[in-house]
Order: C-alpha cells, then sequence, then structure tokens
C-alpha cells in the first residue's frame, strides 16, 4: 500500500510540475494560434481606388469675403494653366500651399476653386486619414496619393487638418512612432516634387503645432493666412449664399452682416440655411426678415429650450439681463444693443445681442475695462436689486477673468507690468512678480465690478423700467430698449485708478 501511495506522490508532482511550467506557454500558444486564424478569415477588401474628386466643383465666384487669400492663390492658377510662362524666366511653382486660420473661414473651399479653376485634378485627402495604429500603412498611403496624383497631373493634392499628421516631433525614446514615420514619408514626397503641375495644398487651424521642417522654403513655400470675414466680406459672403434663395425686398444684408460680426463664412452660410429652413416651416413663398433674425439666434445661442423656470429666478434673470443691457447702454462704445431676452435658447437662460458701430482690430485699455465692466454688469444688476447673486454669472466671469489676464499677462496693460509679458508658463519670473501679477488682474477686476455697482445704482429707474419690461414681454428690441433708455446720460470715459493712489506716470486715463 505504501508503494502505490508514493506512486501516485510522484506522480502528482510529475503533474504539477507539468501545469507550472507547460501549460502557461501551451495556452499562450493557442491564444496566438487562434488569433492568427481569425485574422486570415476576416475578409478581405481591395484597397479603394484614389480617383480626382468631381462631384462638387466649387467656381472662384462661389468663394467670397477672403480676397487676400485668393489674390495669393491666383499665381498658382496661373502656373498651373501655363508653366511654360513661369519657366521662361526660372520661377518654378511652389511646391506646396499652406492655408491657415480659424474654422470655417473658407480653407477647404479655396483649395477646390483653384482645381476648378486652374483645371487640375483635385485628390482630396484628411490627414487623419494617414493616422494609423500598424506601422508603415500611414506613410504607404501617403505614397500612393502622390503617385497616383503624378499620373494624373496636372493635379492638386489637398490635405485636410494638416497638424494630425504634421505635429512637431518629440522624443520617443529610441522607438520609431507610427506619426513620425508618416510625416517622414510626407516631407520625402514633397522633397521629390520637381515638376510644375503637381502642386501640394493643406490646411490647419493650429500653425503652431506642426513640425519645423513641413514650414522650410522648398516644402510648404506659402503661407496664405484666411483671416475672419470683416463687415464688407460678411456682406459678399450673404449674397453668396442667398444667391439661390428666394428672399424678401425688406431683408437687410448689410444689417444683418453688421449684426453678425465675429462669425465665419460658415456661421453665415450656416444662417442663411436655418433661415430658409424657417420660411418653408412657415409656408412663406420667401426668407423675410424674421427668419435671419430667428436663424441667427440658433446659430449663436442654440435652440429654443422649454425650461421650466420659477418666478423668482425669473426675476433675477431679468435684473441680470437688464444689468448687462444698460451698461452696454452707458458705457459700451462702439456696441449698440439688438436684443435683449430673458427666453431660454441652448444653455443660456436669457441673453444679448450686440451690433457693433464699428469693427476696430485694435483695443485699447478703456475698450478692454468697458468690456469687463459690461460681462460683469449681469451679476451687479442681480445684487443692487436683489441683494444677491446667483450662478447664471459664470460664463461672464470666466470671460472677464480671460481679458484681465490677458492685459497683464501678454499684453503689457497692468500698472507697472508695461514693458514686457509675465505668462504663466513663464518659469523664470519671481514670486515677488507672480504676486504682482496675479494683484494688478484682480485689482482690473474688482474696479470694473465696482463700477458696473455704480453705474447701475445712479441709473436705478433705469435697471427697474428694463427689468419690468422684460418680465412682461420676455423680449425687447432695439428700438424698445433705445426708447426706454432715451434720458440715461452715456459715459464717454471711467475714472480708473489702481487700489491705493492714481494712475502711474506715464499710463494713459481711461
Amino acid at each position: 500500500m505504501a508503494t502505490i501511495l508514493t506512486a501516485l506522490s510522484a506522480l502528482l508532482d510529475q503533474l504539477r510540475t507539468f501545469l507550472l511550467l507547460w501549460l502557461p506557454p501551451l495556452l499562450l500558444g493557442f491564444l496566438v494560434y487562434l488569433m492568427w486564424r481569425f485574422v486570415k478569415m476576416m475578409p478581405r477588401t481591395a484597397p479603394a481606388e484614389l480617383k480626382p474628386e468631381s462631384d462638387s466643383i466649387v467656381r472662384w465666384h462661389d468663394v467670397a469675403g477672403v480676397e487676400e487669400a485668393k489674390a495669393e492663390l491666383a499665381e498658382i492658377i496661373e502656373f498651373l494653366r501655363d508653366p511654360a510662362r513661369f519657366a521662361r524666366l526660372g520661377a518654378r511653382v511652389p511646391r506646396g500651399v499652406l492655408l491657415h486660420g480659424p474654422p470655417g473661414t473658407g480653407k477647404t473651399l479655396l483649395a477646390k476653386a483653384v482645381a476648378a479653376e486652374s483645371g487640375a485634378a483635385f485628390f482630396s485627402q484628411p490627414a487623419s486619414a494617414f493616422v494609423e495604429m500598424f506601422a508603415g500603412l500611414g506613410a504607404s498611403r501617403i505614397r500612393k496619393l502622390f503617385d497616383t496624383a503624378r499620373k494624373h497631373a496636372p493635379a492638386i493634392v489637398f490635405i485636410d487638418e494638416l497638424d494630425a499628421v504634421g505635429a512637431a516631433r518629440q522624443s520617443s525614446g529610441g522607438f520609431n512612432r507610427e506619426q513620425d514615420q508618416t510625416l517622414n514619408q510626407l516631407l520625402v514626397e514633397l522633397d521629390g516634387f520637381r515638376r510644375s503641375d503637381v502642386v501640394i495644398m493643406a490646411s490647419t487651424n493650429r500653425l503652431d503645432t506642426l513640425d519645423a521642417a513641413l514650414l522650410r522654403p522648398g516644402r510648404f513655400d506659402r503661407q496664405v493666412y484666411v483671416s475672419p470675414p470683416d463687415l464688407l466680406a460678411r456682406e459678399q459672403i450673404l449674397n453668396v449664399h442667398v444667391r439661390n434663395k428666394p428672399i424678401d425686398p425688406s431683408v437687410d444684408l448689410t444689417a444683418i452682416a453688421r449684426t453678425t460680426a465675429g462669425l465665419t463664412g460658415a456661421d453665415l452660410e450656416n444662417i442663411c440655411n436655418e433661415a430658409a429652413i424657417r420660411a418653408t416651416r412657415a409656408g412663406r413663398d420667401a426668407i423675410t426678415p424674421i427668419d435671419f433674425d430667428d436663424a441667427l439666434e440658433r446659430v449663436v445661442a442654440g435652440l429654443k429650450t422649454h425650461r421650466t423656470v420659477s418666478e423668482d429666478e425669473k426675476r433675477m434673470i431679468a435684473y441680470h439681463e437688464a444689468g448687462h443691457a444698460l451698461l452696454a447702454h452707458i458705457v459700451g462704445r462702439g456696441m449698440t444693443i439688438h436684443k435683449v431676452t430673458i427666453v431660454p435658447r441652448g444653455g443660456a437662460l436669457g441673453y444679448n445681442l450686440y451690433t457693433p458701430t464699428d469693427e476696430r482690430i485694435l483695443s485699447t485699455r478703456d475698450d478692454l475695462i468697458t468690456r469687463i465692466v459690461v460681462l460683469l454688469g449681469g451679476r451687479a444688476g442681480e445684487e443692487i436689486a436683489l441683494g444677491e447673486v446667483s450662478n447664471g454669472a459664470g460664463d461672464d466671469l470666466e470671460r472677464s477673468t480671460a481679458i484681465a489676464r490677458a492685459m497683464v499677462f501678454d499684453w503689457g496693460l497692468g500698472e507697472s507690468l508695461t514693458t514686457r509679458t509675465v505668462r504663466a508658463d513663464n518659469f523664470a519670473l519671481s514670486e515677488d512678480t507672480k504676486r504682482q501679477r496675479d494683484q494688478e488682474q484682480s485689482a482690473i477686476c474688482d474696479y470694473a465690478y465696482a463700477e458696473a455697482k455704480r453705474l447701475l445704482t445712479e441709473n436705478r429707474d433705469a435697471l427697474e423700467r428694463l427689468a419690468i419690461k422684460l418680465l412682461e414681454r420676455e423680449t425687447l428690441d432695439r428700438e424698445d430698449v433705445a426708447t426706454m433708455l432715451h434720458d440715461v446720460q452715456r459715459v464717454g470715459t471711467l475714472a480708473f485708478s489702481w487700489p491705493g493712489g492714481p494712475l502711474s506716470p506715464g499710463m494713459p486715463p481711461l
């Protein structure tokens, strides 16, 4: 019996040793085999054949409001139409053209228009199409795209959102990342373009993130900034987008362009489309000013929401929006109130729409302080009228803090930090400088809020009139506000002084 037990024990020991030493590798090998079989059984699809785009032809007259960019690109069209004309004097076509600027300004439209006007084949690929998890696939797709373009010359290769593959390379700890391989292949292809009938175009919203090797001459020779449209450009864009729409004669596109300051061409196209949809729903034969007003509010503020707001909350919202509107009337130089409402839209329980009387590129210290005063007028209106404040001023506080921060940190518009930037990413700043910087930023916001409360207190009757009328009608237009505030005196300048004394020598009065 003992012999049998000893044999069983030895057998169990051998089995345990086998399980511990050999079973894990066997299981791992079996799993690898199953994965290999799964990949082999997956349906293989042939790579899609690259063909020039021909379904959406954009002509030169379809692109409005970017005349400077069009002037730069007109030469590319001439190069592609008649390269021999420039070759006689030794000129070569720019190998690459980089369009950069905010989203929605028309960069893709410009590239398509250049291709259509020049008669070149147009190949368009988003840069994200080259971002792959497996090594070599992105670079392979780059080679295929450029090889196909050469076969269809004259051609334009357009890569949208270039920063997806063209971001600056980082130290990768000895490993060659797939993104680096893709970028390297793109650089090689750009260097290999020796023919004058193929042009690479690209667009990006983040020029500062691109690798320096992409931006040197010989690759992207031209960088064209596509800026947001000014007043005249917005009117031109609106005319393009209403070209095939029935417009009521009472529609004033100039007035609409003035009301849409800060919006891009894509926003304006969206407004025209929303206005057409609204007119269709109402059963009208033409688009009216009411349709454009509603479309503007929908694009800027969002959809109307049917939130249940108590009477106390509604009263607080009314005083909040009345505070904004009253201060915009008193100190809002360069802005006219277009509409004030307490009807919820999007994430806002109420809002003010302004029409700038002039669109300035530069802002003085006075302009920026005034903007903060108007932003803080909502919270000041709540405190003065109701004796308490709410969380409804969260966005106002964020925007006013951003302006004050930029004034002191970036633009040298503080009290004593006036000849240098003191950005947060500058780690060489002393603790005293940082403390002084933060104190000056706080002083600007505190002063603006105190001025907002002072001005609203001095015009308390007007604040009450606006709030009561808002509670009664919910929405006031430009004429309503102008009539109700006709007796309110406008303030030209604000008597700004830093805590502890008057303005420092050399600082202009506000």
